[in-house]
């Protein structure tokens, strides 16, 4: 018997096991589908785009989306201990002040930023040390990106060419402006959740770590949940959770285990063959960024010449060079109409060629440039495909079903035009490659519609205040809540690993009762990878 149970051992997973087990009187389980981080290609940060569709891949697909010319819009997800947090692009991005702000008015008081600014203060570790919004000595380290392309300079002065003013920190006082990206890297290696929190704990007597064990459904004594039920190597079994269980399986994976579990919209349950057991708006609320990027050939050596043995001498015994490279190394935040309060678009830059949702194979030195609709007011589902918890969910995202996104995409991929045409992108382009046909609104939208994909980014499935309280606590369901980025109630504009991290910091803090953090930290020293 353990006192909690933790299914999902991903960006907040790994988080809330570390914390739940500082207590030695607390047992904990921490359950993960998937196996170990013990792929070299994990922890190489250019080489995670050799996990999509690996065995460390839950390799999902959307529905046909409409707004994509009915193409299935691919879904790389981890699967391992660490979860996307090992397979990203670890960008570090909190998002917007603005965007915490308006979660209490969505039925998430005690989330705004003043609240939640603390943990992410907690959970750091930045490089360039502390201050008023950064964190040291945290667990979760912050670093400077150490492959700095030539490409990405000249993007960066391209940019500033167009007039867009530079920023050296877009977690600092203001997130306009374009520069390069911090990144949760240490010495040059991938600095995941696993890595940074889980790790330096698997000595505790009192924090069990379950890899290769699927999580099926929840177990019940009448209305509370007590544990979960669980698969390893086709054998079932029923682990106990004496206080509680709480989902961090994400945004796709905790709303399908409430639903098996018959938590979820009662009509949509009953379709699938599930008995409702409580009516709740599980799985709706999804949404995500939606990315369009841009490739123009060029004469310059890019990332496809970085597999070399000087290169790996460089990463091995230095931590530097091609091989640290996130691939998104630059980009920045703008408005792309006036009267904006915040921006509405985010650019990523890489020195290299995407092709086919970044499982093809670049066959040329190219660059990319990327445009990303930040508040998307698109909504999606997350449904059951079967009563079988082997059957991957039904996503669908709706991805630019409003003119809003359609809008605001139109007017970002016609700022990366305008990026891509100044003097200092100029110098590197031989060629258009994958541009739409002109700076026309059809012609962009039908770029778009033919291109565009996902960000990684899917949030909201369990918001907060229609599916979980202020304190992550399911409504309705005593003994379970949901701590990871499905409690979301709206997107934060920019990349969504460093929310979770916060999220799952201050979920600890509010299963153990603790009193608001007030942006301490921790130290964690590297240790041994997991088997």
């Amino acid at each position: 018997m353990h006192d909690y149970v933790i299914a999902g051992a991903g960006s907040a997973g790994c988080v809330l096991a570390a914390r739940l087990s500082e207590d030695p009187y607390v047992r904990v389980a921490l359950v993960e589908a998937g196996g170990a981080d013990t792929a070299p290609e994990i922890h190489t940060p250019l080489a995670f785009g050799s996990l999509f569709r690996s065995e460390w891949d839950w390799d999902y697909h959307t529905d046909p989306e409409p707004g994509l010319d009915g193409r299935r819009a691919y879904l790389p997800r981890g699967r391992m201990l660490g979860g996307s947090s090992s397979m990203n692009a670890m960008i570090y991005i909190r998002g917007n002040r603005a965007d915490y702000d308006e979660w209490p008015a969505l039925g998430a008081p005690g989330w705004a930023w003043d609240d939640v600014l603390p943990y992410f203060l907690r959970s750091e570790d930045n490089e360039r040390g502390p201050s008023a919004l950064h964190g040291a000595g945290g667990p979760l380290t912050v670093s400077d990106g150490r492959s700095r392309h030539p490409l990405m300079d000249a993007y960066v002065e391209a940019a500033r060419q167009a007039g867009h003013p530079y920023n050296e920190d877009f977690n600092g006082p203001r997130q306009d402006g374009v520069g390069h990206y911090q990144l949760t890297q240490r010495g040059g290696l991938r600095c995941s959740t696993a890595v940074a929190y889980l790790h330096p704990v698997l000595h505790r007597p009192n924090l069990d770590v379950l890899t290769d064990t699927a999580c099926r459904r929840l177990l019940f004594d009448g209305d509370r949940v007590v544990g979960v039920e669980t698969e390893r190597a086709h054998k079932v079994t029923e682990l106990r959770a004496a206080r509680e269980v709480v989902l961090c399986a994400g945004a796709y994976n905790s709303p399908q285990l409430l639903m098996l579990s018959g938590i979820g919209p009662a009509t949509t349950l009953a379709a699938y063959g599930i008995q409702p057991r409580t009516d709740l708006p599980v799985g709706e609320n999804l949404q995500d960024h939606s990315h369009v990027g841009l490739s123009y050939l060029t004469d310059t050596d890019t990332l496809i010449s970085a597999q070399t043995e000087e290169n790996l001498e460089l990463l091995t015994a230095h931590g530097r060079g091609p091989l640290t490279s996130n691939i998104a190394e630059a980009g920045g935040f703008l408005r792309t109409r006036d009267g904006l309060t915040a921006p509405d678009a985010q650019i990523h830059a890489a020195p290299v060629m995407f092709v086919d949702d970044g499982l093809g194979r670049p066959s040329d030195h190219a660059f990319t440039l990327g445009a990303v609709v930040l508040r998307p007011t698109s909504r999606g589902t997350v449904h059951p495909r079967s009563a079988l918890p082997s059957a991957k969910p039904r996503i669908q995202h709706r991805y630019f079903a409003t003119p809003e996104d359609r809008d605001t995409m139109v007017r970002a991929v016609r700022t990366l035009l305008d990026i891509a045409g100044q003097p200092a992108l100029r110098a590197h382009r031989r060629a258009p490659f994958r541009v739409p046909a002109s700076d026309s609104e059809a012609d962009i939208l039908a770029f778009v519609r033919r291109e565009a994909q996902t960000l990684y980014h899917p949030v909201g499935t369990c918001a907060i205040g229609a599916v979980v309280d202020p304190e992550l606590r399911v409504l309705g369901v005593p003994g379970l809540r949901v701590a990871d980025a499905s409690v979301m109630p709206s997107l934060v504009r920019g990349n969504t690993n460093a929310p979770t991290v916060m999220i799952a910091e201050k979920a600890a803090d509010l299963i153990r009762g603790h009193a608001p953090a007030a942006g301490t930290a921790t130290a964690a020293a590297p240790a041994p990878v997991a088997h």
